[in-house]
């Protein structure tokens, strides 16, 4: 019993920092700050795919509050407990927005940091990178599916149902889920709003240490 209540417990508390997340880039989102894109890196979006999907929700949620508003107007406990709930949904979903808008991917000197909104943050070091291409996919919603790929190494960030860059490690990294679960991978794969410049910029990167490598390497001789 004190291991599974100390597993929720964990579970409870990623939850929580989750929300805190996504709350606190409702805030960045307002002051168009990004989070996490230093000096000399370059930040990926990839929220544009998903805002239609997500603003289209919303307006569903606002409507749907008019007509409770209307239908419980008779009924004030059971009105503010929807009103309550009904604020929050459209909250979240806004939320939800701001996150991937505010914590794009980003790419740097270091390496390419991959995100999913708050959910997910995904570190590669540059040195890790084999190869990087674009690759317009539509990967399969069933459970199933996504474990099996999983099992074998594959990770997929997608981002209405898409994903358009793949990138191949010559050694694993973790990624870590939204409750704990860790994952080893050696294939990532995910969508940038302009995955093509995404492509170019990761192969810059790539391209600039291996002429750093061979200026590094290089013999003097001396005069």
């Amino acid at each position: 019993m004190g291991g599974k209540g100390a597993e929720v417990g964990s579970k409870g508390r990623r939850l929580l920092a989750y929300e805190g997340r996504w709350m606190a880039s409702l805030g960045l989102w307002v002051s168009r700050r990004r989070h996490g894109v230093g000096a000399g890196e370059r930040a990926l979006g990839y929220a544009r795919a998903q805002a239609p999907l997500l603003y289209g929700f919303m307006f569903v949620c606002v409507v749907e509050a008019v007509g409770a508003e209307f239908l419980l107007a008779k009924l004030p406990v059971a009105r503010w407990i929807m009103l309550v709930l009904d604020v929050y949904t459209v909250l979240m979903v806004v939320g939800f927005q701001a996150a991937a808008v505010t914590r794009p991917h980003v790419v740097g000197p270091d390496g390419l940091r991959v995100r999913n909104g708050a959910r997910m943050d995904v570190w590669i070091p540059l040195e890790r990178i084999a190869s990087v291409r674009y690759d317009l996919r539509f990967p399969k919603a069933e459970t199933a599916g996504r474990e099996a790929q999983e099992r074998d190494g594959v990770l997929e960030l997608a981002v209405a149902a898409q994903t358009c860059v793949t990138v191949e490690l010559t050694e694993p990294v973790t990624a870590v889920k939204l409750l704990g679960q860790r994952l080893e991978v050696r294939t990532v794969r995910f969508h940038a709003d302009e995955g093509r410049a995404a492509v170019a910029a990761v192969r810059d990167l790539l391209a600039r240490q291996k002429e750093a490598e061979g200026e590094g390497g290089e013999l003097v001789t001396p005069v």
